[in-house]
């Protein structure tokens, strides 16, 4: 072989490993959100407001008769810290799927949770909150959703346990680097805003809801 081939494969090998690094490597944050890695992090503070609020709602049905007002106002509490917690892991899935570079990297959920859990918990999550909120506007007067409400609960406590008991163990780093100072990502504050908005938010929407919770309680109580 001449020189000048052995040249053009030493060329073409140094170029093929620069493409397999570029492919391999993550990349570091991007923007003012920390890219994937911020995206994690958001998520994982979201799912730590959101186990210590359910864990107080789940207490509350110990006594609904003493406690219905907790209930609905914590239900109602809830509602856009769901609603950001399924927003974030669906630009999460959002980025995976369009193929955007970093969110290949950081690779997808395991296909038990991708494509069984996943489905099962945003469906029955929609139908548990939709129902509860149709249950406050609307009061006794449509029993079905009292059906329907305690039929979602069955399936969303299901899948939301296997969900927990699968990420659980992450929450503690990602939350603990965020609310740290050493391995800070971009947009940490930014993450927090949006987190303390949505809690606003449900508070807002749970004094609102109090009015009906009290005709709730004449209802089932007299």
């Amino acid at each position: 072989m001449s020189r000048r081939s052995n040249v053009r494969v030493l060329a073409e090998e140094r170029i093929a490993a620069r493409r397999a690094s570029q492919l391999f490597v993550p990349d570091g944050p991007r923007g003012r959100g920390g890219g994937a890695g911020g995206n994690s992090r958001l998520t994982a503070l979201t799912a730590c407001v959101l186990l210590v609020l359910l864990a107080v709602e789940g207490l509350t049905l110990v006594s609904l008769r003493s406690l219905l007002s907790l209930h609905v106002f914590v239900g109602m509490l809830l509602v856009p810290v769901v609603a950001l917690k399924a927003a974030s892991t669906g630009w999460r899935f959002l980025g995976y799927y369009t193929g955007r570079r970093e969110y290949v990297q950081a690779g997808p959920p395991a296909p038990l949770m991708r494509f069984l859990v996943a489905p099962v918990l945003l469906a029955a999550t929609a139908g548990l909150f939709g129902t509860g909120v149709a249950l406050i506007v609307f009061g006794p007067r449509h029993p079905v959703f009292i059906g329907l409400h305690k039929a979602s609960f069955v399936v969303w406590f299901g899948a939301t346990t296997i969900h927990v008991l699968a990420y659980v163990l992450r929450l503690p780093r990602l939350v603990g680097a965020d609310l740290g100072r050493r391995d800070r990502l971009p947009g940490a504050g930014l993450r927090q805003l949006l987190l303390a908005a949505s809690v606003v938010g449900g508070a807002t929407l749970g004094v609102w809801a109090l009015p009906y919770a009290h005709q709730w309680h004449a209802w089932m109580f007299g």
